[in-house]
């Protein structure tokens, strides 16, 4: 069940918000007004969060490359990155 504060909340109890998120590694929604507006996490957790995106990113391509045909053998990708590093 995900944390949820009201925006008073972050100024009020900021030490208590910030240990939840650095102990639990998990975000806090912050609400202003009744409704979600904010979402709060350490900086390891959006590290985290951003190299898992940059991942599916990287994943997303080599599925679109396989889709369009843009492939190669293993002996000849081995072949290349062999011939790269000899420069």
């Amino acid at each position: 069940m995900p944390a949820i504060r009201a925006s008073a909340d972050l100024r009020n109890n900021y030490s208590e918000i910030s240990s939840y998120c650095h102990n639990t590694n998990q975000p806090v929604f912050i609400t202003k007004n009744g409704h979600g507006d904010l979402a709060v996490m350490s900086i390891a957790q959006y590290d985290q969060l951003l190299e898992k995106v940059n991942l599916y990113s990287k994943l997303a391509e080599g599925l679109k490359d396989i889709q369009e045909g843009r492939t190669q053998s293993f002996d000849s990708a081995m072949k290349e990155i062999r011939k790269d590093l000899e420069l």
